[in-house]
């Protein structure tokens, strides 16, 4: 049995999963897929059956290599290499950043993971033609803007890192106009940024 049978089988294996999506994008109204909910159900897929990914990154290239444990036989998956280029941020935060979100990439092209909630929004045929004009729009706004939910859970995370009251204003004042955009496109995702900061304020002046 090669690599493709086994490939075959374990992306149907998986669809039989119940798998549940943990992302959401509030502004677009839909959910999708975290690295994290899908990713031990796979790895444990390819235990089974006698697989194993490696992945890499050059400047320009994400590569998935799925290895046929027995054979040796191969197939390998590409996308071309975005940035993150977040202000207030390491060097290595942003590398972990995009590193992140090709690994998904990669894993939804392997085991052929479909995220159909924004077509559906827009395609269903019980959507009234002024709501699909409505969330035509709004997908394209989202799509303009790919980084912006990535931003919000790493504008917490950063913060939520931050040992000092000026560590975590800076993080703020670096990122002020991409957060600017948060506001005026995710109004709940601005008040659950600027609630966890005034927590976290709150608390390092505790400290």
């Amino acid at each position: 049995m090669n690599v493709l049978k086994k490939l075959i089988d374990s992306r149907v294996a998986l669809q039989h999963k119940s798998l549940n999506k943990s992302g959401h994008n509030k502004f677009a109204g839909y959910k999708y897929f975290e690295l994290a909910d899908f990713l031990p159900t796979v790895q444990q897929i390819f235990q089974e059956k006698g697989l194993v990914d490696v992945i890499s990154f050059t400047e320009t290239l994400a590569t998935m290599i799925v290895f046929d444990i027995e054979d040796g036989s191969s197939v390998s998956f590409t996308s071309p290499m975005g940035s993150a280029n977040l202000k207030g941020c390491h060097e290595v935060q942003n590398i972990g950043a995009v590193e992140s979100y090709q690994r998904r990439y990669l894993y939804t092209t392997a085991l052929a993971i479909v995220e159909n909630d924004v077509l559906d929004a827009v395609t269903g045929d019980d959507a009234k033609p002024v709501v699909k004009e409505v969330v035509k729009e709004v997908v394209k706004k989202v799509v303009e803007k790919p980084d912006q939910t990535m931003l919000l859970g790493k504008l917490i995370e950063w913060a939520e890192a931050c040992n000092t009251e000026d560590e975590l204003k800076s993080i703020w004042k670096s990122n002020q106009s991409k957060i600017d955009d948060i506001k005026s496109s995710d109004a709940d995702g601005y008040k659950r940024l600027q609630g966890r900061f005034a927590e976290l304020k709150l608390k390092l002046k505790g400290e």
